[in-house]
């Protein structure tokens, strides 16, 4: 896809997000202090659950992505290079300038109802957040939390948001109908190191809160612990800081995830690094020297630490699940369960 028939749009504060043609583009900026500086490119999307590539390492087959782009500006993020593929910025652009599906809910009804779709899990928020700032004015999630539970269809979401919360509702009816997996992204604690990578998210703190509000409703939520941020992030004291607090929010597994570097996400995370703390530069440079991954000995010490300190805290490693696939009654009579291996984020 690229920026074809644009037609910028101002639009009014509180004022209701049209739907739009197929082939239409339609650039909004919001005057509003939360969105200020960002600007919304919304389509109507022709799909939206999407198939991981088979040489993924990520531990799942399918996705949807409502949004692209994320105001969460984290300086790691790996997604950063997909926004070249719609000709824009990687750096800025990428924190600025996002698209909206904005007929995602509808969309996924659709193709759940499919006949072709045979009820595999979906993951959600391992591209860009779910739950970034957008969310809270375009509020896609509801419909597809929505479509996913009339379907009973197994998911995930990973998200570094709170407004996960406003659909507690709508996540324990689902839970009550299929495997629902919930993982907020607490990658350390430190609020000077938060404020400088992870600027347009919510404190780790306010991460924390979610995890509680979700154990209190019975419902369980994991921690993956990404970004531990090589010599910023990765002293054993930040490391049980970490663990301790995730422990203590009710957590129930805790899986670490060392910073990867691909391109796009590199050359942002460079500059940043030159900015902020020039003399480890070389020391990156050696670390990521082979790739975008720190070397295997380098991330079996880390994973080895974080798991000894979650085993210490009573929380252990995220964990494989048998998920719930139901068929519809309309194929074979009563509905019926058949389980089906996934590892949940």
């Amino acid at each position: 896809m690229r920026w074809e028939n644009l037609a910028e749009q101002p639009v009014r504060p509180g004022s209701d997000a049209a739907l739009f043609g197929a082939d239409a583009v339609v650039t909004r900026t919001v005057d509003t202090p939360e969105f200020r500086g960002i600007t919304f490119h919304e389509i109507r999307a022709r799909s939206i659950v999407n198939r991981v590539p088979g040489a993924s390492r990520m531990p799942f087959t399918w996705t949807v992505n409502p949004y692209r782009g994320c105001s969460h500006a984290c300086v790691y993020c790996f997604a950063r290079k997909t926004h070249s593929y719609l000709d824009l910025d990687t750096g800025l652009g990428f924190d600025s300038q996002i698209v909206v599906k904005t007929n995602a809910p509808e969309l996924l009804r659709r193709e759940l109802g499919g006949p072709r779709w045979r009820g595999g899990h979906i993951a959600m928020g391992t591209n860009v957040d779910c739950y970034q700032r957008a969310e809270g004015r375009y509020r896609l999630m509801p419909g597809i939390i929505e479509a996913l539970r009339d379907h009973a269809n197994p998911f995930s979401i990973l998200t570094k948001g709170t407004l996960i919360l406003r659909d507690l509702d709508l996540l324990t009816e689902a839970a009550a109908v299929t495997d629902v997996g919930i993982s907020v992204s607490v990658g350390f604690t430190d609020r000077e190191l938060w404020r400088t990578v992870e600027p347009g998210t919510p404190a780790p703190e306010r991460r924390l809160d979610v995890i509680r509000a979700l154990a209190e409703r019975g419902i369980d939520c994991g921690v993956l612990m990404a970004p531990v941020i090589p010599y910023l992030g990765d002293h054993p004291d930040q490391l049980r800081a970490t663990v301790r607090a995730i422990a203590e929010a009710g957590a129930t597994s805790v899986t670490p995830l060392v910073l990867h570097l691909r391109p796009g996400a590199r050359e942002w995370y460079f500059r940043w690094l030159t900015e902020h703390h020039p003399h480890l530069v070389p020391h990156y440079e050696r670390l990521y020297a082979s790739g975008a991954y720190a070397p295997k000995s380098y991330q079996r010490r880390i994973t080895g630490q974080v798991h000894e300190l979650a085993r210490e805290y009573g929380i252990g490693p995220a964990r494989s699940e048998a998920a719930r696939r139901i068929r519809p009654e309309r194929e074979t009579g009563p509905a019926t369960a058949e389980p089906e291996q996934l590892t949940l984020l």
